[in-house]
Order: C-alpha cells, then sequence, then structure tokens
C-alpha cells in the first residue's frame, strides 16, 4: 500500500479542524448574542472557561491515554486490545466527569471569590459556571467517542456527532438568552443551560454509536470491568499529560485573575481575542491528533521511518494553514473585537493583543504537532514539563510582574503570552528533534 502521509493526515486532521471550528463558531456566536446584553455578560463565559478547564484536563488526559493505547494496538491488528482499552477508558471517565462536576458545582461560588471576579461580574459568571459543571459527564461521553475513533482514523464519526450538538446548541442559544416565543428570558444562565442541552444530547449519540460498534470498536460492558494493569497504563500515560495541563489550566486561571484586576474592557477583549486565536490553533491542533493517531499506528507496527514521514508532513500542512488568517488578525484584530462588543476600550486592547500574539502562534502551532508523536508514543511526561514551562516559568511571572511593577496595563500579558509561547515552541522542537520520545513504551506491555 502507498505510503501517502499528507493525504492520512488531513483524512483524520480535517474532520476534527471541522469540529473545532465549529465549536469555536458557536462560542463566537454565544457572545455575539450576550454582547448584546453588555460586558459584564460576555465576560462570565470567559471567565467560566478558564475555571473549567482546569477541572476537565484529566478527563483529557485519559482519553489522550485511550488514543495512543487503541491507536497502537490497532497498528498491532489486535482487536481484541482495541476494544479492552475502550471499556476502560469509558468506565474511567464515567467515574471522574461525576467527582469532577460534584466538586465543580460545590466550589463554584470560592473559586470566583478567589479570582477577584468583578461584583458586576460574579453573579452571571456564578449562575453560568454551575450549570456548565452539571453538564461535564455529557461532555466526557463525546471525549471517549473522538479519542477512540480518531485513533483508528474514523474522525468522520464524532464530527457528526459534534455538529449535530453545535446546531441544538445555537438553535436554543437566543430562545434561552433572550426568551424568545414560549421560552423565558433567562439571559447568562439560557447560553449555560443551551450548552449542556447540547451535551446532553452528544453524549446520548456517542455511546449509541459505541454501543453498537463501528470500526472494528465496539463498547461491551464485560471490558469496562476495571483492570489493575489497564489502570497502570492509563495513568502511566495520561496523569503526566493531565497534570501539565492541570498546571497549565490553573496558570491561565491566575492569569484571569490578573486580567480581572484591569477591569471589564480588558477582560472582554481577553476572552474575544482568545476565542478568535482559538481558530488559529485548531489546524496545529487537528494535525496534532491525526500524528498522534497515525505515530502510534505505525509504532505498533514497529515502523519508524513512516513516524518521520507523518510528522514531516505534518509540520508542512501547519505551516501553510496558519500562516494567513495570522497575518490577516494582525491587520484587522480590531475590527474583530468591534464585531462582537461595541466597548472602545476592549476594541483598543483586543486589536493590541492581536498585534503582539500572534506572531508567536505559528512557531508555538509547530510544536503543538510535535507533541501529536510525543502522544502517539505515550511520552506525556515532555508534555507536562514543557506545559508547565510555558505557564509557570515564563507566562504567569512575567505578565504579574508587569502587572505590579509597570504602568503598561494588559500590554504586561500579551508581552507575556508571546514570550511563553516562543519559548515553549523552541524547547518542544529541539526535545524532538533529540528523538528521546520514541522509546517512551514497552510494547510489550500493551
Amino acid at each position: 500500500m502507498k505510503d501517502r502521509p499528507y493525504r492520512d493526515i488531513m483524512t483524520i486532521a480535517l474532520p476534527i479542524i471541522a469540529g473545532s471550528f465549529l465549536e469555536t463558531l458557536y462560542n463566537l456566536t454565544d457572545a455575539f448574542f450576550l454582547g448584546k446584553l453588555g460586558a459584564a455578560e460576555i465576560s462570565a463565559p470567559s471567565i467560566a472557561f478558564t475555571i473549567v478547564f482546569f477541572l476537565i484536563v484529566f478527563g483529557m488526559g485519559m482519553s489522550g491515554a485511550g488514543t495512543t493505547l487503541i491507536a497502537q494496538s490497532k497498528g498491532r491488528n489486535d482487536g481484541e486490545k482495541m476494544n479492552f482499552y475502550l471499556g476502560q477508558m469509558t468506565s474511567l471517565l464515567i467515574a471522574a466527569s461525576i467527582a469532577i462536576a460534584a466538586l465543580g458545582f460545590f466550589s463554584s461560588g470560592w473559586i470566583l471569590r478567589l479570582l477577584a471576579t468583578p461584583e458586576e461580574v460574579f453573579r452571571h459568571a456564578y449562575d453560568y459556571l454551575r450549570i456548565i459543571f452539571l453538564g461535564i459527564p455529557f461532555m466526557f461521553g463525546y471525549f471517549v467517542l473522538q479519542s477512540s475513533f480518531s485513533a483508528v482514523g474514523d474522525s468522520m464519526t464524532p464530527f457528526w456527532i459534534h455538529l449535530g450538538a453545535i446546531v441544538v446548541n445555537v438553535a436554543l442559544d437566543p430562545l434561552l438568552i433572550f426568551g424568545i416565543g414560549p421560552f423565558p428570558r433567562l439571559g447568562v444562565p439560557g447560553a449555560a443551560i443551551a450548552t449542556v442541552a447540547s451535551q446532553a444530547a452528544g453524549s446520548v449519540f456517542s455511546y449509541s454509536v459505541l454501543a453498537r460498534g463501528k470500526n472494528g470498536l465496539k463498547l461491551r460492558l464485560s471490558a469496562m470491568k476495571p483492570d489493575r494493569d489497564a489502570l497502570g497504563l492509563f495513568i502511566r500515560i495520561g496523569l503526566p499529560s493531565s497534570v501539565g495541563e492541570s498546571l497549565s489550566a490553573l496558570g491561565f486561571t491566575v492569569l484571569q485573575g490578573v486580567i480581572n484586576g484591569f477591569g471589564t474592557s480588558a477582560i472582554a477583549a481577553f476572552g474575544i481575542g482568545s476565542r478568535i486565536m482559538g481558530l488559529f490553533d485548531m489546524p496545529a491542533r487537528g494535525i496534532s491528533s491525526a500524528t498522534a493517531a497515525l505515530s502510534g499506528q505505525a509504532i505498533g507496527a514497529r515502523d519508524e521511518a513512516r513516524v518521520g514521514r507523518v510528522v514531516s508532513a505534518g509540520l508542512i500542512l501547519c505551516v501553510v494553514l496558519m500562516t494567513p488568517p495570522l497575518v490577516l488578525s494582525m491587520i484587522f484584530g480590531g475590527n474583530l473585537v468591534r464585531f462582537f462588543v461595541n466597548d472602545p476600550g476592549a476594541i483598543e486592547l483586543g486589536d493590541l493583543m492581536f498585534k503582539v500574539v500572534a506572531p508567536s502562534l505559528l512557531t508555538f502551532g509547530l510544536y503543538v504537532v510535535t507533541t501529536g508523536a510525543f502522544q502517539g508514543a505515550g511520552d506525556t511526561r515532555i508534555i507536562m514539563f514543557l506545559a508547565v514551562f510555558r505557564l509557570w516559568v515564563i507566562r504567569v511571572p512575567i505578565a504579574t510582574a508587569l502587572a505590579a511593577f509597570t504602568k503598561i496595563g494588559p500590554l504586561g500579558i500579551w508581552i507575556a503570552m508571546f514570550a511563553s509561547n516562543l519559548l515553549t515552541a523552541t524547547a518542544g522542537i529541539l526535545y524532538f528533534r533529540s528523538g528521546k520520545w520514541k522509546g517512551a513504551l514497552d510494547a510489550e506491555s500493551i
């Protein structure tokens, strides 16, 4: 069979990119509707997102471990092991999601106070956050489907389910936010309820597909009985990236606290700017997911040369897809912010954010692609290290120092973001070139 790494990467990556784009488009639509209510209302999801992300990273890490184990099992043509790891991942994520939802629901107010959330934003953020936490178990149901199907090269099935959930979300948003027709006017809580309802629909369809079986994957109750050795593998692969992402998310949460100190305009600029910049990350993250799956399969098949071809193709595709939007954002950043909120302070700060931060996103995107190879090989310790390095060694100290000892305002945070992206990318690419990540897992233990 002819080796076509570009085609194979894009076959997996395009639906992931499209799904992420639609999710961000929904988030921007959500911001558009809430922006009509005011800057305080649009700030609530921005604050909530950093908190929720901090608590769901365990699920993300464990689902990433599932991708690694299922992909390497597929590379060895071991269908029984593929379904075994699918079952183990499912039971682990169900238990984790219930615990995280309860923890987040009951600690929402305390966390928001800890972050010095402005009083005009607090009630909106509190209501939004508690409702969103109730949807965590549904969110994790989709994690199971996406990670397992991507591992075997099918990212279209998760895409269609994701698309259906987003359609539900977008349809409910204006109805529940503004109280159209028979629906009550709920404002910010309405946006949260719409999100949870769409997650519930996506979760039901996800488990339905997994139970019926497809692409050699079928969820069986017998495979969901916890196995000590399998749990050890999931912890070994998934925990480092979970810890790294968790500490990274905590860094983002602390950074949100610094942003909060500059007022509502800065919060709105940061929230909108971060969401739009998330669009630019999508090609890199989609290609990274494809790289993880294809690298894992190649490692399982003990074809090291193919790993190199996959990563090289991924890096070239990343440059081609990311460069045009990054250049445009540097030119038209203020106009992008103005579309979502008519606040002169937010527009000015958002425009400055794009001009300072956007140039660093391309190098960081290249690093993100290389982490796909690390994930496919099971070397998640380096992912943990660099995630901590990015936020706690570079971004948070610089942002905090510039906020405390200078009068440049939010510009200090934009400078910290630029520096952390650039330095982390440099360190990650150097580690990739060393090749130390290739022998992270003993193939016989999987």
